[in-house]
């Protein structure tokens, strides 16, 4: 049922022209009934008719900053007073709508904001009303009723009057906020320039959170330069309380971070995954010096693989810092023992986004990327990534693992003397004394890993106080787990590295080292997407296309000493076998000679000649002499002729 409207309408001149909101020195200005006429007046009675957060029946806020110079909080015309509205109707000449206003669900909403000790003497004063009722239907008379309950009660019979006076005509179940103390203040609330007041809050609202006390006595010595009154600290202490939102408090003194954590955390459901569906990932550097191989001292850090469904942790591999070679090795572990999962959720540390692990995924956070980056492990493999968001430990559940490994592991009587502490402030008497052999060390989070995937009584949402091992074996029976072939995993777990071959050599150059293979020779200048162990550089190294069209492999060229013999002899045999493999792809071309493909080629074209189509007939001018027959040359003799026959086959030689 829709609540009752009235309409009333006047024929006053407009002064501002329709509008629904109007700031509080507007409201003072207009000076309408029910309203105080003074803006700071007008700003107490709504904050203490709690007009910053009243909204209509839609959800929207009746109260909005004010668009424009200077800032400041505009009110919805509704939340004004019937009779108020009535007048600003008549003031704007314009048909105002007034919403017949509940009285008992408006006295309802003023009592639900009421402290407990208010609704306390309300419920006690409605049990005096009600006693007074029932000793009047048992015959007695109001009066000696009164007196009765007076004594009682130990209240004054006018008291009591006035009581039955505030519940005349009130429906029984709405008395209580009809008989709720309504006691205001003994005194004027303290006032403050609004410039000191806006000076006070943009100091105390920093993140660097300063002390109440600090910033009062900087504003007071502002106020004190420009002799403006101050009220006390105390007083702006209760002004703050009073007016400022504790959300906006927390968010401008604690940061959004502590905003976030102050509503309530998304929880999220795993029943509906199988074991190795998916998986995530991360590091955690412990806080215990080890001893590593080279005398070093440092705190290890642990990149670990846990499987989400079950919560089991299935891989892990210690290094001395969370590196793409370690996340790599982890991965390795991981498809090994377990399989392929399906997806992953890993954190944007450069361990994780590097382009061995992640190239090729367009959702990387760090890097640029570019078309011919090298494909990554897991885009290689058709996982699925998922970035969790940075600095955001609920987004991946490891790190209640990493939790439960700080205490039983780092803590372990075997580590006393070792452990650091988590924060420079948590440092142990016994800080520095030792540090664990690395062996030991390793050892000892094997078994620390092992118990806890072993633990009973797990209270999640799939063991229901089973172990971790128990929850993965039963889904990982059933569970349908990708294996990946030989062939594939050379691929994938090898390091890629752009690289360009050398254009004149054919040889490739990777960290210092040099690798050529005969079929090197026809990739001379090309750009190629090198794979290698970077475990072990002495072995040899793979070249595809940027395609990932696999092209040949390569062997390392080591260095030789200057007199050394015996590698003289082998790069000699090289090159000697480098031509042989040439010169036998020449011969297999089956190619003809120079003279047969001269004997081939087509005889001179013999020249056409003109016809000439108009002759000139030329005369000779001068003396024509007889011509005289050809004598014929007589034959040399016999051996003179072999002479020239000789000389005719002699060259000029240079």
């Amino acid at each position: 049922m829709q609540p009752a409207r009235t309409q009333q309408e006047t024929a006053a001149p407009a002064i501002d022209g329709p509008r629904e909101w109007f700031t509080a020195a507007e409201l003072a200005q207009l000076q309408l009934p029910g309203l105080p006429h003074d803006k700071r007046a007008m700003n107490r009675h709504a904050r203490d008719n709690r007009w910053l957060i009243q909204h209509d029946k839609a959800g929207n806020p009746l109260c909005r900053p004010r668009a424009g110079r200077g800032g400041g909080l505009e009110f919805h015309v509704s939340l004004l007073p019937g009779p108020a509205r009535i007048e600003l109707g008549r003031k704007m000449g314009e048909t105002v709508l007034i919403e017949a206003e509940d009285k008992a669900a408006s006295s309802w909403r003023w009592f639900d904001l009421q402290s407990g000790a208010v609704k306390a003497e309300a419920e006690f004063r409605a049990r005096v009303v009600g006693q007074f009722e029932t000793l009047v239907q048992s015959g007695l008379s109001r009066t000696l009723a009164v007196t009765v309950l007076a004594h009682e009660s130990g209240k004054t019979a006018q008291t009591i009057w006035n009581w039955l006076k505030l519940v005349d005509g009130v429906a029984p179940h709405n008395r209580l906020p009809a008989l709720a103390p309504q006691r205001k203040g003994g005194g004027r609330e303290a006032e403050i320039d609004d410039e000191l007041w806006r000076i006070f809050l943009s100091d105390y609202l920093r993140l660097e959170a300063p002390t109440m006390t600090s910033c009062y006595d900087r504003t007071a010595a502002i106020a004190k330069d420009r002799g403006l009154p101050m009220p006390s600290e105390r007083a702006l202490r209760r002004k703050v309380e009073r007016e400022v939102d504790p959300r906006v408090l927390l968010f401008r003194r604690e940061g959004s971070e502590a905003l976030r954590r102050s509503i309530p955390a998304q929880r999220r459901t795993v029943a509906h995954l199988h074991a190795m569906e998916v998986v995530n990932i991360d590091g955690h550097k412990f806080d215990v010096f080890v001893k590593t191989g080279d005398g070093r001292v440092i705190r290890p850090i642990m990149v670990t693989i846990q499987d989400i469904h079950s919560r089991k942790v299935l891989a892990w591999r210690i290094g001395g810092e969370e590196s793409a070679v370690q996340t790599r090795l982890c991965f390795a572990d991981l498809f090994q023992t377990w399989g392929v999962p399906k997806e992953c959720v890993l954190d944007n540390g450069r361990a994780f986004a590097s382009k061995w692990i992640t190239g090729g995924a367009n959702t990387r956070f760090r890097f640029k990327v570019r078309e011919e980056d090298p494909t990554g492990l897991l885009v290689g493999l058709g996982i699925q990534i998922h970035w969790a968001t940075p600095y955001r430990g609920q987004s991946k559940p490891i790190e209640r693992a990493f939790r439960d490994m700080c205490d039983r592991i780092a803590k372990h009587p075997a580590f006393a003397g070792a452990y650091v502490g988590n924060t420079p402030m948590a440092k142990p008497e016994n800080y520095g004394s030792r540090a664990v052999e690395w062996a030991d060390f390793v050892a000892q989070v094997d078994k620390g890993i092992a118990d806890h995937n072993a633990k009973m009584g797990r209270r999640t949402e799939t063991a229901r106080g089973r172990s971790f091992d128990d929850v993965f074996a039963e889904s990982y029976a059933t569970a349908p787990i990708g294996k990946a072939t030989p062939e594939l995993m050379r691929k994938a777990l090898l390091a890629g590295e752009q690289r360009r071959i050398d254009a004149r050599t054919g040889e490739l150059r990777l960290f210092g080292n040099r690798y050529w293979s005969f079929e090197c020779g026809r990739l001379h200048g090309q750009r190629v997407t090198v794979r290698f162990d970077p475990d072990n550089l002495l072995r040899d190294v793979h070249l595809y296309d940027q395609d990932d069209h696999y092209l040949c492999s390569a062997q390392l060229l080591g260095d030789a000493l200057f007199l050394d013999a015996a590698e003289a002899k082998a790069t000699a045999k090289r090159v000697a076998e480098y031509r042989k493999k040439i010169r036998e792809a020449a011969d297999a071309e089956d190619l003809l000679l120079a003279a047969q493909v001269a004997a081939l080629q087509a005889g001179a074209p013999e020249p056409v000649k003109p016809e000439a189509q108009v002759v000139r007939p030329v005369r000779f001018r001068g003396s024509v002499a007889a011509v005289r027959a050809e004598q014929a040359i007589p034959e040399p003799p016999a051996h003179e002729a072999k002479v020239f026959k000789a000389l005719g086959h002699l060259r000029v030689v240079e």
